[in-house]
């Protein structure tokens, strides 16, 4: 897959400053108590996310885990919705019907979802695409192989995007499955990034941790 087209500095920095401005507030209020159900925060990956939506378009599908904020704020997702999801303890199901996104905190239950959604697009000749983010965890699940080869097969408009933070949870992935060095990058149609997150799993650190 080609990479993400080259992008103004400028352009990123002013996204990243809101993307870092609005997580740092949900961390604060999760801190105080505002926010009753658990959040998934993530720091590290602002960048390349910004890049990667600079290539996804407004009418494209966009399908999200639990860990979501910021992809939807970058798909254009308006904030108040996202703050009435998290607020309301559906931190990880935001959902919205313009523009399109997606989110679900069941490991892997996004995946057929996208993949129907796609041949739906193929079958009415649309020309927007489908985007689906997973963990690095999820993509050694047999509904992720399942999937992409029937997308590949199918010359499906499904795009992958595989953000790698070794994690399976709070367990290295590595480590959980016995992981092999696999090149994810030479896979069509598949992004692959890894970051560092300084979250934990779930929350800020400072309350009980799952």
């Amino acid at each position: 897959m080609k990479p993400p087209r080259k992008v103004k500095k400028s352009y990123i920095l002013l996204k990243k400053k809101k993307l870092q401005d609005f997580k740092f507030k949900i961390a604060k209020d999760y801190e105080n108590g505002k926010i009753k159900g658990p959040i998934h925060l993530s720091k590290g990956n602002e960048i390349r996310l910004i890049k990667i939506f600079s290539d996804i378009k407004k009418d494209d599908w966009v399908f999200c885990s639990w860990r979501n904020h910021l992809h939807a704020l970058l798909h254009g997702v308006p904030k108040k919705l996202i703050e009435r999801f998290i607020y309301s303890g559906k931190s990880m199901s935001i959902s919205s019907k313009k523009p399109l996104f997606l989110s679900s905190s069941i490991v892997g239950g996004i995946i057929p979802i996208a993949l129907g959604v796609a041949l739906g697009i193929k079958k009415a000749r649309k020309k927007n695409k489908v985007w689906c983010f997973i963990g690095d965890m999820t993509a050694e699940t047999g509904v992720f192989w399942e999937s992409y080869k029937y997308s590949q097969n199918h010359k499906l408009p499904l795009n992958f995007v595989i953000e790698d933070n070794n994690l399976s949870t709070n367990t290295p992935t590595s480590k959980v499955w016995g992981r092999q060095k696999i090149n994810l990058k030479i896979l069509k149609n598949v992004i692959y990034y890894k970051y560092k997150n300084s979250y934990p799993h779930h929350g800020t650190g400072k309350w009980i941790l799952f």
